[in-house]
């Protein structure tokens, strides 16, 4: 829902500054600001992202590169109008490479970017995670369940430090009276993922596609919802439109829960292949189950998925078939 305020600023240009803008979600979000007539500043510091994933902006008019890290003060003369803070890694494989550097990213990068949007009266959206609800007792989850966290785990780096940027973003609205919005995103998938990022989806495609077997956690029973990232996207959008009174913490993420283990199969299924499943140790403190209730994005802001996940798996799995195929040809041409 939207007032006459929110729909005058969405129709004016905007100066959009996207951090992370580099990575899965950032590229995708990029591209969506551009296609909207705005002015974009991506930036990013490489860790998990790549100037790869926008280069094909690189010449559009109204889109600049920046590398930079959130933790190091932020560059002169960004003076933007909206703020998407997305950057932080965000699969165990690459946020505990460096946990240090993950909670600073949380907590002093959040801390520039708010006093960015205070100096400029900039609205700013904080990109939290359904890894704030940890390994969860209330299912599905609701965005008034505190969660169950382990605040000295292998994962603690990111739900905590998670957590804290979501406790300074919203002190920042109310006592500097800064337009702050809170998503918490479940899983997402989706073309433009990295094969080595570690997350679900990106793993079980790659192996399947390259014959090796299917690795699974525990026995394969812990579920997950899956959101398809244009979906994602789109509720990115809405809520950063959304009236002024509406804060959050808002879900954004697929209500239809599914186990890896069938997740697994339905690849396997998809991409003709026929390989193994090869069972592995579940990670510590490795959540049982994770959906959203999604209550308030679709009452607040008429948000839901559309994807189904067959759909979504197919395009994914075309999108690392086609890396694949660019890859044996780049190869072929080294011969």
């Amino acid at each position: 829902m939207t007032d006459d305020k929110t729909m005058n600023q969405q129709n004016a240009q905007r100066k959009v500054l996207i951090t992370g803008g580099a990575g899965f979600l950032g590229a995708h979000l990029c591209r969506r600001m551009l296609n909207e007539g705005h002015q974009v500043i991506c930036l990013d510091n490489y860790f998990t992202g790549s100037p790869d994933n926008v280069a094909d902006l690189a010449a559009r008019n109204g889109f600049t590169l920046v590398k930079h890290d959130i933790v190091a003060p932020l560059p002169a003369g960004l003076d933007p109008t909206h703020i998407y803070n997305l950057a932080c890694p965000a699969s165990p494989v690459h946020y505990q490479r460096d946990p240090v550097q993950t909670l600073r990213t949380c907590v002093m990068g959040g801390f520039h970017l708010l006093e960015l949007a205070r100096q400029c009266n900039a609205r700013i959206l904080q990109a939290s995670t359904s890894e704030v609800y940890g390994n969860p007792k209330v299912h599905p989850q609701h965005e008034s369940y505190h969660g169950y966290v382990n605040p000295v785990g292998l994962r603690s780096c990111y739900d905590e430090g998670k957590r804290c940027a979501e406790t300074l973003f919203a002190d920042y609205s109310r006592m500097h009276g800064v337009q702050v919005k809170i998503a918490r995103i479940f899983n997402t998938y989706g073309p433009g993922m990295s094969a080595d990022d570690g997350r679900v989806i990106s793993n079980l495609i790659t192996q399947a596609l390259s014959g090796r077997p299917l690795t699974i956690y525990g026995d394969g029973n812990q579920t997950r919802s899956f959101c398809y990232v244009d979906d994602l996207i789109e509720g990115l959008v809405r809520l950063m439109d959304s009236v002024d009174t509406f804060m959050g913490p808002v879900n954004l993420g697929n209500t239809s829960e599914i186990a890896v283990i069938e997740v697994a199969q339905r690849i396997l299924e998809l991409t003709g292949q026929d390989q193994e499943l090869q069972f592995v140790p579940l990670p510590p403190d490795d959540p049982a189950v994770r959906c959203p209730d999604t209550t308030i994005a679709r009452s607040h802001m008429d948000w839901s998925p559309t994807v189904p996940l067959e759909e979504g798996l197919q395009r994914t799995i075309a999108y690392f078939s086609a890396l694949a195929d660019q890859g044996r040809a780049h190869c072929a041409t080294l011969r």
